[in-house]
């Protein structure tokens, strides 16, 4: 290897196998049904600025892997948030409101969703309050007010944020746009899944006749990698080898795949990979994951900066990629799965794999991108 080696050791820090695993289109169709992600696939599509966002190949990578090709769909050239979030919140917005100006949206956020339902109240003339916990950065805090978002910060983590979220809505009869469901709390959280289909409808229409083999999806609640599993059964007619990327502090999916039901874990340390460093997995995507992921991977922070340098510099496709903290995940496990022959053997990775991964964001917080760069 040339581009990966350098005496650098890639590092996971652990794999499982789902033994539950089984696949079946028509059971995850019934938690996102076909109407639900073609609904929002029609009325995104018709949003003003709405076009495909690219789908890369990383042609440098796949060659030193030796794999046939490594589609990675670039989420930084979402409208203007630079993130698939983009998709989701403000999707939910515009379906929560239907067409009432009166109506004030609140949720809780650590970026990236926040900014979409920001956007997303801005687009339609609402009123918007975002809570955010004091470990969410400035930088992000200023991006939602900045779209006209109301922006109040709660001490403690992201949990304590939403507590305090869902209290001063009861309180006001705000309308909650979370992308978490709990119990009684399940079709806005369904709705922003929805909207995260898109993604798939897109790389679809983009792999010219190419067979995905493999897709690595990160999972922060699971609301991404549970969507894009739905978009699996309702565009695809194979059914990739299915694995979710997890923060090691965080792997609240590995923890529920592992146990058959869904784990709470207690987060002893904030992972760089701030979207993804969630304690519980959600109520809909996890209908979806528990039988559908094949494998679960969980990663330490040491390798994030390097992957997104070396995503930034060119040096794993022929152009340059601006890529996020939780945009590196889905690289670097495809890389330790490589390196390491009885993980690789077991997932089946050779040279006739196409594997697809999700750059989620581009540099979404600018000054933690170019912090990490620098490094």
């Amino acid at each position: 290897m040339t581009i990966l080696s350098n005496g650098h050791m890639w590092k996971h820090s652990e794999f499982i196998e789902n033994n539950n695993f089984s696949f079946d289109k028509n059971r995850i169709l019934k938690s996102l049904s076909e109407k639900d992600i073609d609904d929002a696939y029609s009325s995104i599509s018709a949003w003003d600025g709405y076009s495909p966002t690219p789908l890369v190949e990383l042609n440098k990578l796949s060659k030193e892997l030796n794999l046939n090709k490594i589609f990675y769909k670039d989420e930084s050239k979402r409208f203007d948030l630079k993130s698939f979030k983009a998709l989701g919140g403000a999707y939910a917005v515009e379906k929560v409101s239907e067409g009432n100006k009166d109506i004030v949206v609140a949720t809780a956020t650590a970026g990236n969703h926040g900014r979409s339902v920001a956007w997303g109240a801005r687009r339609l003339g609402l009123k918007c309050k975002i809570f955010i916990s004091e470990f969410v950065s400035d930088a992000r805090g200023q991006a939602m007010s900045e779209l006209g978002a109301d922006v109040i910060k709660v001490k403690g983590n992201y949990e304590k944020s939403l507590i305090e979220c869902i209290k001063q809505s009861t309180e006001n009869n705000w309308q909650i746009v979370q992308d978490v469901a709990w119990k009684d709390y399940m079709i806005v959280p369904k709705l922003t899944m929805a909207g995260y289909t898109v993604m798939m409808k897109e790389i679809v229409d983009q792999i010219n006749q190419n067979k995905i083999s493999h897709i690595i999806l990160q999972a922060g609640v699971g609301g991404m990698a549970g969507a894009m599993i739905a978009g699996v059964a309702r565009y695809l007619e194979n059914i990739p080898v299915t694995i979710v990327v997890e923060p090691d502090s965080a792997a609240c999916v590995l923890e529920s795949i592992r146990t058959g039901k869904i784990e709470k874990i207690d987060i002893k340390r904030e992972s760089l990979m701030g979207g993804m460093s969630c304690g519980e997995v959600s109520l809909v995507p996890w209908e979806i994951l528990k039988n559908s992921i094949k494998y679960c991977i969980s990663l330490p922070d040491d390798d994030i900066a390097k992957t997104m340098r070396l995503l930034g510099n060119a040096s794993l496709s022929d152009e340059k990629i601006i890529a996020g903290e939780n945009s590196a995940p889905g690289v670097i496990s495809l890389i330790t799965s490589c390196e390491d022959e009885k993980i690789k053997e077991k997932l089946e990775l050779n040279k006739d794999s196409n594997v697809l991964l999700i750059g989620c964001e581009g540099d979404t917080d600018q000054e933690m991108y170019q912090k990490l760069i620098n490094q």
